[in-house]
């Protein structure tokens, strides 16, 4: 059992961190620190928590825990890691850490946690940085590849994301009446996420030249993902089946569908769901996540049960939503 702390606590990731981990077997929840809502009960901020926690926010983090969740926006993590003991572990849902010229910090060394990549590297780590949600989508479509040097041409990028993706903000761009029934484009070609999947080809790749050209929408529902990407291949489309069956086999969250595939699947759930096409030397990969848990709470826990040596699927056998 190991005690748990979570600060940014009224977010989105946070809810869903919550929510996950006080069905979690082998922790305890001992601090959810908010700066806003200190001494205000939980369930008064996360209303679908009502009846699931008894908790009040807290003021400060207690230094009885053995890892703490970092659910805060970009930029600030170096503050917080300054007022905590060295010997608590960290891992951070911000992109603070996640490129590797980043990822040192006084005596910490984050690692880069996206399982299906740095699963031995996550084992032998005390801090962790957790991938973003678009890169998550992304490299999962393409690791297997990269894994067999077969990126060398540009890859297409187009996904879109639900609101939630942007956090819970103050935003016009985010309110009902402007995102009901609307879909629009943003930083075109230049979403910071791609440093992250540029990162892991060139960790996997020695040598890739090609381009990544990436269009993220903002869609008219809350959460998911979907991701669809192509790029030139040389081998037959067998071949590339049977590539990516071998290096998901051992991935438990990973599935590879025959059929069309849409978001319904994975919402709800850490579940990583790809498609595959082709087309006149064109491989097409499409891939789903729900953004708040693969895309950053789920996958978390997911990096936590590595860490401590936990069964990978603990905490995280969750039922998608369905129709």
């Amino acid at each position: 059992m190991i005690n748990i702390g979570i600060i940014g606590g009224a977010g989105y990731t946070a809810n869903e961190l919550i929510k996950i981990l006080i069905n979690h077997p082998k922790v305890k929840i001992k601090n959810i620190v908010s700066t806003t809502y200190p001494g205000i009960p939980i369930e008064n901020i996360h209303k679908d928590l009502i009846g699931e926690i008894n908790k009040l926010f807290s003021s400060e983090i207690t230094d009885d825990i053995d890892l703490l969740f970092l659910c805060i926006g970009h930029g600030h993590s170096k503050k917080i890691l300054n007022t905590i003991s060295s010997k608590i572990n960290v891992i951070d849902l911000s992109n603070d850490f996640r490129i590797n010229k980043n990822s040192i910090f006084k005596n910490r060394i984050f690692q880069y946690g996206l399982p299906e990549l740095n699963k031995n590297i996550i084992k032998k780590s005390n801090n962790i940085a957790n991938p973003g949600c678009f890169s998550t989508a992304i490299q999962l479509s393409i690791l297997p590849l990269a894994k067999k040097n077969l990126l060398k041409t540009n890859i297409h990028i187009s996904a879109i994301t639900g609101s939630t993706g942007a956090g819970r903000m103050n935003n016009d761009k985010l309110n009902f009446s402007w995102r009901n029934n609307n879909i629009s484009t943003y930083n075109l070609f230049n979403h910071k996420h791609i440093n992250e999947v540029r990162q892991t080809i060139n960790k996997l790749q020695k040598k890739y030249y090609g381009k990544i050209y990436f269009i993220p929408y903002r869609g008219c529902f809350s959460r998911g993902i979907i991701s669809t990407l192509y790029t030139n291949i040389s081998i037959s489309f067998d071949k590339i089946k049977k590539i990516y069956y071998n290096f998901y086999k051992k991935n438990p969250f990973i599935f590879i569908s025959e059929k069309e595939i849409h978001l319904k699947q994975v919402i709800n759930t850490n579940k990583c769901i790809l498609h595959l096409n082709y087309n006149k030397n064109k491989l097409i990969i499409t891939s789903i996540i729900d953004n708040l848990i693969k895309g950053a709470s789920g996958q978390a826990v997911q990096n936590m049960n590595i860490m401590y040596n936990f069964e990978e699927t603990c905490g995280l056998k969750l039922k998608p939503m369905g129709l």
